[in-house]
């Protein structure tokens, strides 16, 4: 009863709508919450367990070598060697045994506690704290100590060891700054260049403004590799020119700067176009210039529209790749964050730990940045895509 009334106070659609922006969530949460669990765990417990198992702890397969026969001690007809499979040299991490075998096929052929029977007289029960005992019908012949096979239980741990040695070793550190040198600027020249034009294709008249925003418009749709080798061209014959390096930051904000305007200046001009016209003319009336109408008034009201492009120019900026190859190099010092990673798959590519490490630390920046500016996403983005002037 009360499950129908809910029903009928919120609405079929709205509550299919709910249900699936719920879905969509989790399906996204789901890869980056393993991403970061997996980061923050041991090495062995990555390679024996899924990440979900890592708040019950996780059971890794282990081998270590009994004591040697010259330690047998006689016990009636039988001899016995006792110890602990976690004294041994080679053993693995301490824990609890679950199970162990005598082969390498089967290392969980017995129960931790059972006497197994393994042939030749000999018996073999391997208790859940790791004491043994190994006893044979007859003397014992082996020159060294039978090797046995583990599934021992871990508790969960956490360590910060991987995010150490992704930071200081591994290279990520300096290509994190790199990624920071070239998202910022990145983003704040477009967003400054872009609100000047929307503003000027929006509130003052000139001969030639429609045509100029049907060009806007036109950019927005060229592809960022057909443009690509042009671009550098032209900014190596100027950069030469004025005596500016070809690998240089200047030449990467230039060019995301470039790649990223057109749609600033549709999305921007379209928020702004928007605006009252009374508060505008008001300014004007009162002898403001359009300059200090731009500052004073226009840029506090788009700032959701600001936000909006704010948030994908950095994603853009953050997460690519070549344009940063082609305009900053592939030098240690000059890669980015996701040409790092790149180079990481291919030297550590078994190696989890630091890949999810390395991952986490490439998207991390990018959810603080979409979480601060969120709220701001949807009324830009729909402001500026349903107004117009």
């Amino acid at each position: 009863m009360t499950a129908a009334i809910t029903l009928r106070r919120i609405g079929l659609p709205r509550l299919i709508v709910h249900l699936s922006v719920l879905v969509i969530c989790i399906l996204w949460l789901i890869p980056t919450i393993g991403i970061l669990v997996t980061s923050l765990r041991e090495p062995g417990q990555i390679a024996s367990s899924g990440w979900w198992t890592a708040f019950s702890g996780a059971a890794e397969t282990s081998a270590a070598r009994l004591g040697e026969p010259s330690t047998a001690r006689q016990d009636g007809p039988n001899y016995v060697i006792s110890g602990s499979v976690f004294d041994a040299a080679d053993a693995g991490p301490k824990g609890s045994v679950r199970a162990f075998g005598t082969k390498v096929a089967a290392p969980t052929e017995f129960s931790a506690g059972e006497a197994a029977d393994i042939g030749d007289g000999e018996t073999l029960t391997v208790n859940e704290d790791g004491s043994y005992t190994f006893t044979k019908n007859a003397p014992f012949t082996d020159k060294r100590g039978k090797r046995v096979y583990l599934s021992v239980a871990q508790p969960a741990s956490f360590t910060l060891d991987n995010y150490r040695t992704v930071l200081t070793s591994q290279g990520i550190g300096q290509a994190f700054i790199n990624s920071l040198t070239v998202a910022i600027p990145a983003t704040i020249i477009p967003i400054l260049i872009s609100a000047f034009a929307a503003y000027a294709l929006s509130w003052m008249h000139f001969p030639g403004r429609a045509i100029i925003i049907a060009v806007v418009v036109g950019l927005i749709v060229v592809p960022l590799q057909m443009s690509l080798i042009p671009l550098l061209k032209m900014y190596n014959e100027i950069g030469a020119f004025f005596g500016i390096a070809s690998r240089s930051y200047v030449g990467i904000w230039l060019a995301h700067a470039a790649f990223g305007m057109p749609l600033a200046i549709y999305l921007l001009r379209n928020y702004i176009a928007g605006l009252p016209k009374e508060v505008i003319e008001s300014a004007r009336v009162d002898g403001a210039s359009d300059f200090e109408i731009f500052v004073r008034i226009v840029l506090p009201l788009s700032f959701p529209a600001l936000a909006s492009f704010s948030i994908f120019q950095f994603l853009w900026t953050w997460n690519d790749l070549l344009v940063a190859m082609v305009f900053l190099g592939t030098g240690k010092d000059q890669l980015v964050l996701t040409g790092a990673l790149n180079a990481l798959l291919g030297s550590m590519g078994g190696k989890w730990e630091i890949l999810t490490a390395s991952a986490f630390i490439t998207i991390i920046v990018p959810i603080i940045v979409f979480f601060a500016l969120q709220r701001y996403l949807v009324r830009g983005l729909l402001a500026g895509s349903v107004k117009g002037g």
